[in-house]
């Protein structure tokens, strides 16, 4: 069925390649020529082109933009983006009081609405909101009001979909890094999401007042780490417990928070002796920074000449915007320290909505056509994308960001993907779970609809035109749970497994065929307990979950070629079809991820052309399962050589059976291998251990200290797991350990963790590839498979 059609298909790697040199199942990078030439793209020249009508801007529309943004709040777990955000509404006058995400009043910060979130003090759902903030603009000085659309994200890995789907139709984002922890794996997910969709940003080294608080360190992580150029804006004044400020070095200014809850900004001329020289230090380093990636601050800095503030402004702007720069921005959210001038910055170096360059396909061209630029015009046909959905009180709730012309309530709109017209019943603006009603809303802007029935990803027109925008990245599962409801199955169970597929493209549900269990399956462990736990309180549907599974994964490592004949005969028409071609190993394609591909070579319609399509599908059936696991198929590429077709017996049943039967006799002869999902462990355990061990008496400097005792509990722990240490990272307090483990062996790892570490070490995890399993492994998964073959015999 397609559910698990879907399931199944074949995990796909991140459009950024990793090193591909330890995969034992890679291919060459050429391909044989037939193939090649068989998938050759087709000419630039032959491909037509359409004229479209340019809508310019006007004044209403440019002035409009020029104070807007559109902004994301994106970072690794327990960075601080929802402390950071609570104090943004706090400080634009959003919202009256200032809550905590694990406040003793029990209140929870604003955009944490769900109960689960406020329970567990992580958020789970991105949030939207949006805000008026009068911004200090640092070349003149001047006042100017500022409208600020702010989407907060998840941090935890689990729940990545959120802040891909609101990095896709964001102008720019917020990358708040922790001041002592620093680049950990989330934040470098997070930096390919934001290259993914070409989303400027600046960078926020929350926590500053935490010991241990290194802010150098972390720039020098952005930059190595991130491979972006990056340098800070500003330096602290005092440090850890005693910051109280920070100075300013585009405009050379000390900047206080002052009054009940730092709600009031003081400026002064005069920087502290503690801070000059830094200060100093830090300019320089950033007029070098810019020069390298800006022509202008680079011939003053070769004629020995001092940018004045307008012209530092203008390159930090420029660097920024075409993503060759990060300013950092230095500060403490839960001590209300400059999170103001944070917000200047975000109003001064990001990005407009007419200055960020936006694409869609025209659907009655090819798929090969170039796309169309559009223009954030109030005149020019409407153009909007659906990127999140939830079930409201009111029914669906769509979230939309219109990129070119006006929606107005009652409109008629169009589904560009059915061709639907659709009413809007109700526009509103969001503010977490809270909703505005509205009227009209202009392009640039995000909004949400009710009523409307759609997928994450569908694009909206006015009729006029045939546009549809590329959907967002969504990565495949990598974990399956079977679930069962308690008692007696009730509707609700279905309903709560269907609203949450259509809310969340990486959870998936099917029926194992076998089974007839209900299968689950998604990014982690946490994201699954979590629909879990939403189904008892939100549908009242009682659940048990079995062991979890891994996603493993077959494929083939040599080119086999087959020569196939499907006859039956049952009196009467009976079926015949003859297949020709072989199977090879094919990689990944690394802007789309897709790994299997169906090519067809029949010349002279030996093979009737109203067949190939039953072939293909054939093919793709018979990669559901493979032979040795009973796993789906990925990396494999099937060409179509020849055939033969009867006039009476041949059909497109026949032509499948055929595919299938040709795949299955030469499976073994392409030596086929189990792959396992490995992922990208960090682990973070505190120095404190060191007195647990008599180590402490040795002649070791503390540096040397911490790793030896770390590194026999926690790499120790790791390598029982067959894991490859990749990097560590040894802190004043703190041990970092980033390795490659295989999933399976992740499980009950985090009680181990948890034992050695009196509880105080935590980890995240991150998909990264597939690869081999061991020989022995391959072994018992091969035995298992064929024993549980046996027993439904």
């Amino acid at each position: 069925m397609l559910g698990s059609h879907i399931f199944q298909s074949c995990l796909r790697t991140r459009p950024f390649p990793r090193f591909n040199s330890t995969r034992l199942w890679s291919l060459p990078a050429r391909r044989n020529a037939a193939t090649a030439a068989a998938v050759k793209p087709t000419e630039a020249s032959d491909v037509p082109t359409k004229e479209y009508q340019v809508f310019e801007l006007t004044e209403e529309d440019k002035n409009r933009l020029r104070f807007q943004r559109n902004i994301g709040v994106s970072a690794h777990i327990d960075s601080g983006k929802t402390t950071l955000t609570e104090r943004i509404l706090y400080y634009t006058g959003r919202i009256r009081d200032i809550h905590e995400v694990r406040g003793r009043d029990n209140v929870g910060a604003k955009m944490d609405s769900m109960e689960l979130e406020r329970e567990k003090g992580i958020t789970i759902q991105s949030a939207a909101t949006f805000c008026d903030w009068v911004a200090t603009m640092p070349a003149t000085g001047d006042k100017e009001k500022y409208a600020i659309n702010i989407i907060d994200t998840p941090g935890h890995v689990d729940f990545t979909i959120e802040v891909e789907r609101a990095l896709r139709v964001l102008d720019g984002a917020i990358l708040v890094l922790c001041a002592v922890a620093g680049v950990q794996s989330q934040t470098t997910t997070v930096d390919r999401q934001m290259r993914r969709y070409n989303v400027p940003r600046i960078s926020f080294i929350n926590k500053m007042d935490r010991p241990g608080a290194n802010p150098w360190r972390v720039i020098n992580q952005i930059r190595q780490k991130l491979k972006i150029a990056a340098a800070a804006v500003q330096v602290p004044i005092g440090v850890e417990d005693d910051l109280r400020g920070v100075v300013d070095l585009v405009r050379w200014k000390a900047i206080y928070n002052e009054g009940e809850k730092g709600n009031k900004v003081v400026e002064s001329d005069e920087i502290p002796a503690e801070a000059l020289e830094l200060a100093k230090e830090k300019r320089r380093e950033l007029l070098e920074q810019l020069a390298e990636v800006d022509d202008e601050i680079g011939e003053l800095l070769i004629m020995d000449e001092e940018p004045n503030t307008k012209q530092l402004v203008e390159a930090i702007r420029r660097a920024t915007i075409g993503l060759k720069f990060s300013p950092v921005f230095l500060g403490s959210a839960i001590k209300n320290t400059a999170v103001q001038p944070l917000l200047d910055g975000v109003c001064a170096y990001l990005p407009t909505p007419s200055e960020s360059k936006v694409v869609a396909h025209d659907t009655s061209l090819p798929a090969s056509a170039p796309p169309v630029e559009l223009q954030p015009a109030s005149a020019a046909p409407l153009v909007a994308l659906a990127f999140k959905l939830e079930e409201g009180r009111f029914g669906q709730l769509t979230y939309m960001r219109v990129y070119q012309g006006s929606l107005r309530k009652g409109q008629f709109i169009y589904h560009a993907r059915t061709g639907k017209k659709v009413k809007v019943p109700r526009l509103v603006r969001m503010h977490s779970n809270e909703m505005e009603d509205i009227q009209e809303i202009g392009p640039g802007e995000i909004c949400a609809i009710f009523g409307i029935d759609c997928a994450s990803g569908d694009t909206f027109t006015d009729g006029s035109s045939t546009f549809t925008m590329t959907s967002m990245f969504v990565p495949e599962p990598v974990i399956s749970l079977a679930l069962k409801p308690v008692g007696t199955e009730s509707p609700n169970f279905s309903r709560a497994l269907n609203r949450f597929q259509k809310e969340d493209p990486t959870f998936r549900v099917h029926i194992d065929k076998e089974s007839k269990e209900t299968i689950i399956s998604g990014m982690g462990e946490l994201h699954l307990e979590i629909y879990v736990e939403r189904m008892r309180r939100e549908y009242n549907v009682e659940c048990t979950t079995g062991k979890p599974r891994v996603a493993f994964r077959e494929t083939i490592t040599q080119r086999a070629d087959f020569f196939y004949t499907h006859k039956k005969q049952t009196g009467g028409a009976g079926q015949y079809a003859r297949v020709i071609g072989f199977v090879e190993p094919m990689q990944a394609d690394p802007d789309t991820g897709k790994d299997i591909e169906f090519v067809n070579q029949v010349m002279g319609g030996n093979i009737p052309s109203n067949y190939i399509p039953a072939c293909e599908k054939g093919f793709y059936e018979a990669l559901e399962k493979g032979s040795l696991s009973g796993n789906p198929v990925c990396g494999c590429r099937l060409v179509l050589n020849d055939g033969l077709a009867h006039s009476v017996d041949s059909s497109e049943l026949a032509f499948r059976l055929a595919t299938i039967g040709a795949f299955r006799e030469i499976y073994n002869s392409a030596r086929p291998i189990i792959l396992e999902p490995i992922m990208t462990v960090e682990v973070v355990a505190p120095s404190e251990f060191q007195s647990m061990f008599p180590l402490a008496s040795c002649l070791l400097c503390a540096a040397q200290l911490i790793y030896t005792v770390l590194s026999g509990a926690v790499i120790g722990g790791l390598n029982q797991r067959r894991g490859t240490i990749v990097d560590s990272e040894i802190r004043e307090d703190e041990f970092t350990c980033i390795a490659e483990v295989a999933l399976n062996d992740m499980f009950g790892y985090s009680s181990h963790l948890r034992g050695i570490t009196q509880g105080k070490g935590e980890f995240s995890m991150e998909y990264k590839t597939h690869q081999p399993v061991l020989p022995q492994v391959q072994a018992e998964l091969e035995a298992a498979y064929k024993k549980s073959i046996g027993q439904k015999k």
